[in-house]
């Protein structure tokens, strides 16, 4: 199960476990998107599904859950679902910051909680939630998004520790910036004609020098649920080209 499946990072990640052979739910609300998606990936033996639906919706969640769960066991869920938000504490809207913590905190407490009693039946399983560098390390104007990412790690190590007796691991990837399609608009929106400009600029604020590639963040996902990583659980692994460690200024 992939929230926020049908682009970006969790198109990425979509692709890369359809590749490994695992049989993927792309949950999300873009249908256009995520048709072409399970399109695309029901070929040479790999297996897709796409299911509509909206996370803050706690009962279309549920039931989403149990129709599938009929079907066979959910091993692995991974929360990717998120939306973005530029202001300060003061410069946020009332609605903007509860829109953020709709998708990013609720939504994934609304998939926690129909999947965990699923994986405790089925004898465990794996959940990756992306929460993001900002989860740890500051940057302006970044109060709603900052905030619900912060929740989103803190949720991870709850889990961890509460159904680490069920055979359940969790763990949390926080990427720096990486170039998805949604970078390339909001670069479009905000900064028109300074396009290659502010693409360098944000590049570089990453001591490595670029952006991350979706399929990286995709790849790490991979190994936390595999049974490579069966002694990994309550870790929060920064994907962020020296981000959170080495940027000095």
């Amino acid at each position: 199960m992939i929230t926020g499946g049908a682009s970006g990072i969790g198109r990425a990640i979509c692709e890369v476990f359809a590749e490994a052979g695992a049989l993927v739910h792309i949950v999300d609300l873009e249908a256009s998107k995520g048709n072409e998606l399970s399109g695309f990936l029901n070929v040479d033996e790999r297996r897709a599904i796409f299911q509509r639906c909206d996370i803050t919706d706690q009962s279309a969640v549920a039931a989403l859950f149990s129709q599938i769960h009929e079907a066979g066991p959910i091993n692995i869920l991974i929360n990717n679902a998120g939306i973005a938000h530029v202001g300060s504490a003061s410069g946020t809207a009332r609605e903007d910051f509860e829109k953020v913590m709709r998708v990013n905190v609720h939504g994934a407490y609304h998939t926690l909680h129909a999947c965990l009693p699923y994986m405790i039946e089925d004898g465990g399983g794996s959940i990756v939630n992306i929460a993001s560098t900002v989860a740890s390390v500051a940057i302006p104007d970044r109060f709603a998004y900052m905030t619900s990412k912060g929740a989103l790690l803190s949720m991870t190590y709850s889990v961890a520790i509460d159904y680490i007796d069920s055979g359940i691991r969790c763990n949390a990837i926080s990427p720096g910036r990486v170039h998805t399609p949604f970078v390339d608009g909001f670069i479009a929106r905000n900064y028109p004609g300074k396009e290659a400009e502010m693409f360098e600029k944000l590049s570089m604020d990453h001591p490595i020098g670029r952006m991350a590639k979706p399929v990286e963040i995709a790849d790490l996902a991979l190994y936390l649920c595999s049974d490579e990583a069966a002694y990994v659980t309550g870790s929060n692994h920064e994907i962020d080209g020296g981000f959170t460690k080495l940027k000095t200024k």
